[in-house]
């Protein structure tokens, strides 16, 4: 079957409405995103109108603004009123502020409101992505009276599976299941169905810290509060979804000594890619100007023994590589909770253990071969420093992410890359200071 890109190529608009008419939505949704931008305003507009909302909300929110630069002003307006507040704000966001602001303009006072409520909030805050449409209950209800508001008021909430129990000053007190009402007699009070250890968040608490929490509590959707305990909207595990995906791939991007797009891939331009990328590596290239000082100052060394260069590459290396290694795992698991700053002196003395077993290995495998081929002063020489050099390296690994976070840098901006080309420097430098010793070598 042809792809929607072949179609539209083709030009052939009765088996593009075909297409558009059978195949699912977010198979759409994914083939519409790969098209050129000038293509995806085309495509929507012969999309089945019963079906182009959904699509739409599938797309990230580059994608969503290059469809309606395809589109009549009027379709605009439709399909933004039509949102959901926390997917429109999110929308919204990505634009440029008066793009933005006219299309707030153009919505109903109601919808606005919504809207203006959530970027209100801080960015990455729970607040700004959770829904403001929901449920709640007062803890004095019977189970018919829950369920009559459900019926009423269900429509609107983007959730009704975990309902929110206030008191009478919209305090959250609990939470009850809409499984829990219906399967309950019609009199009991919500109050004795209700669970009360409940999970919550505040609308500044980080967005990602609450789509942890979600994931972690195996959570349908999770309150929001505001500094009074008064719910003020539910953070729902499809946002929660979203927004940890966003969290990782901005991580990705930053463990590959890269500034994170922003966007989905094939919508950047060439120059968008190049750009994100140029940055950290002008970065590196400095740090790695002290790999050059490094050589120029043990030159004499090298002059001496000129089978020292060769082991550079290896020994440099696998420094970088035992360094990447524990930097992923400790961003890992601080991205996960297991690992956080307090938890430091732990990470070290298991980190310092790991290092050197991994260094001891590493040297008694090298030891044979190297002096086969190069003596056994070589051999000890590579043995130590690769015990010294896994070492520090596992530990430095291990050690930077927390101390990142712990004075406010992203973890992920110390990671694989950055921590290579540092121990690539200090790793020489306990490569000729081993040598130096053992080859009995003047400065």
């Amino acid at each position: 079957m042809p792809s929607l890109a072949e179609l539209i190529e083709a030009g052939d608009v009765d088996a593009l409405h075909d297409w558009l008419g059978e195949t699912g939505v977010l198979e759409t949704s994914e083939e519409l995103a790969r098209l050129d931008p000038d293509d995806k305003g085309l495509a929507f507009r012969l999309l089945p109108r019963d079906r182009a909302l959904e699509v739409f909300e599938l797309l990230d929110p580059p994608d969503q603004q290059q469809v309606l630069e395809g589109l009549r002003a009027d379709r605009v307006r439709h399909i933004v009123e039509s949102m959901d507040p926390d997917d429109r704000a999110r929308l919204l966001d990505e634009m440029p502020a008066m793009v933005a602001h006219r299309l707030i303009g153009q919505l109903s006072p109601h919808e606005r409101a919504l809207t203006n409520v959530l970027l209100g909030y801080p960015p990455e805050s729970a607040g700004r992505v959770m829904s403001p449409e929901f449920v709640s209950l007062r803890a004095d209800m019977t189970v018919e009276e829950a369920l009559a508001k459900v019926r009423q008021a269900g429509r609107a909430a983007e959730t009704i599976y975990a309902l929110a129990v206030t008191d009478g000053h919209r305090r959250l007190v609990g939470v009850v299941s809409l499984k829990k009402l219906v399967l309950e007699d019609t009199h009991t009070v919500v109050g004795d169905l209700m669970a009360t250890d409940v999970h919550s968040v505040r609308v500044t608490d980080d967005q990602e810290y609450a789509a942890r929490l979600i994931q972690e509590a195996d959570l349908l959707a999770l309150p929001v509060v505001d500094g009074d305990d008064r719910i003020v909207g539910v953070f729902t595990f499809d946002d929660a979804m979203e927004v940890l995906e966003r969290e990782q791939t901005e991580d990705i991007a930053r463990q590959s000594a890269t500034t994170p797009l922003g966007r989905p891939y094939m919508s950047a331009s060439a120059f968008g890619l190049a750009r994100a990328r140029a940055t950290w590596l002008l970065v590196l290239i400095v740090a790695a100007g002290l790999t050059v000082q490094v050589l120029q100052h043990f030159e004499v060394e090298l002059a001496t023994v000129v089978t020292l260069a060769l082991f550079i590459p290896l020994l440099s290396g696998t420094g970088g590589n035992s360094g990447s290694q524990a930097a992923v795992a400790v961003i890992r698991a601080m991205a996960v909770g297991e690992v956080r700053f307090p938890d430091l002196p732990r990470v070290i003395w298991r980190e310092a253990r790991v290092g050197l077993m991994l260094g001891l290995m590493l040297g008694a495998a090298s030891l044979i071969p190297v002096g086969l081929f190069f003596g056994s002063d070589m051999a000890t020489v590579v043995g130590l420093t690769l015990v010294a050099i896994c070492t520090w390296a596992t530990l430095a690994g291990s050690m930077l992410p927390l101390l990142a976070q712990r004075f406010g840098v992203d973890p992920t901006v110390v990671s694989a890359p950055l921590i290579t080309t540092l121990v690539d420097a200090t790793g020489l430098i306990i490569y000729f200071l081993i040598a130096r010793a053992v080859l009995d070598l003047t400065a």
